[in-house]
């Protein structure tokens, strides 16, 4: 029998469109940075980029998160100048060449927000759930789009030096439910929760979270999974980046089978074809 309690019935509203999420959707990672933990320098000119969305749109990409900050453990401080540089010039390309896609800004600043936006960016995915820039509510404020919301201990440049939780999944749901309250006073409800998978977690509270997934649904509203290649799977395997997307593909499976809705993803075509099985075991 299927779990009830998975509520997939959502949907959000980016620029006038709403995206249906009772079936789960992909949200395909563009990084314009030359350091990034996966995929440093690979998409880090407009040709490249623009390539790679071509290439997960054919595979039923939804939302191409725009990303020009690292954040992974250590990584490298960029002047907020240098991060408009390398996300504003390809928004707007992929928006000349793909004009239906729905561009998400992968920032925590929140003038990189609004200067994306205003670029044509649908919605933003922030890592620090507005905690390091105060000028992410204002901008959240003005434009009310959608808007993930995800957990992260500390920064990235210490996230990994000592997390501590009493309780991992509970102390990470009442943080989300917190932010939420907060938000839904500024007049935004296009919220999409994010456990943060890690950032700022050990292993063991990694696979804990993931064993207790479904939990997030009690938040009521769309949950976004983005495990894809990180260290939770290399590390666990012992194995590398490179040969992580077997793991990835498990991981990305059981968390649609506990309520995921979104898959942030390096590889859109194998993320696509785990959704297609998941759709067609959902018809009986």
């Amino acid at each position: 029998m299927k779990d009830t309690y998975l509520v997939r019935n959502y949907s959000i509203n980016c620029k006038g469109n709403l995206i249906d999420l009772s079936t789960p959707k992909i949200m395909s990672i563009v990084n314009t940075t030359p350091d990034s933990f996966y995929d440093g320098g690979k998409y880090n000119t407009i040709e490249k980029a623009l390539q790679k969305v071509e290439l997960d749109i054919s595979n039923n990409t939804t939302f191409i998160d725009v990303g020009g900050y690292s954040s992974k453990p250590n990584a490298n401080h960029v002047t907020e100048e240098e991060e408009l540089k390398r996300t504003i010039p390809t928004i707007e390309a992929i928006l000349n060449s793909f004009p239906k896609a729905v561009i998400s800004i992968d920032t925590f600043r929140g003038k990189v927000a609004k200067e994306a936006i205003e670029a044509g960016a649908a919605m933003i995915n922030d890592i620090s759930a507005f905690e390091l820039d105060k000028e992410m509510i204002n901008t959240l404020s003005t434009y009310k789009v959608p808007y993930v919301l995800m957990h992260m201990e500390g920064t990235p440049q210490n996230m990994q030096e000592n997390p501590c939780y009493k309780n991992v999944v509970k102390d990470i749901i009442q943080f989300l439910d917190n932010k939420i309250s907060k938000l839904k006073t500024f007049g935004i409800h296009d919220i999409v929760v994010d456990p943060g998978f890690g950032f700022g977690k050990t292993l063991s509270n990694n696979y804990e979270l993931i064993a207790n997934l479904n939990y997030f649904t009690s938040l009521n509203h769309p949950l976004l999974v983005g495990v894809s290649r990180k260290s939770m799977i290399y590390k666990l395997l012992n194995t590398s980046i490179l040969k992580s997307i077997n793991g990835t593909t498990a991981l990305n499976m059981y968390s649609l089978l506990n309520g995921a809705n979104i898959l942030r993803v390096h590889d859109a075509k194998e993320a696509n074809e785990c959704i297609q099985i998941f759709n067609e075991i959902q018809k009986f």
